[in-house]
């Protein structure tokens, strides 16, 4: 039986939500094994002059306690 534990990620890009994600996640993994998913909980974004400047994310990511 695996043991898995879900820790809240704040994370962001000047390119878009995916990209913001992909930076949750490696910067997690800089000191978290094991990562198994990733749960995008909310998006948000900065608007500058009617365009978005800066994707938001605010991720669950899920890793098996060895």
């Amino acid at each position: 039986m695996a043991v898995l534990k879900v820790i809240e990620v704040l994370a962001n890009s000047d390119k878009s939500w995916e990209d913001a994600t992909k930076n949750a996640v490696e910067q997690a993994s800089k000191s978290v094994k094991n990562i198994r998913s990733v749960y995008i909980n909310e998006q948000s974004a900065v608007v500058e002059d009617g365009k978005m400047v800066n994707f938001r994310v605010n991720v669950k990511i899920t890793f098996e306690v060895k």
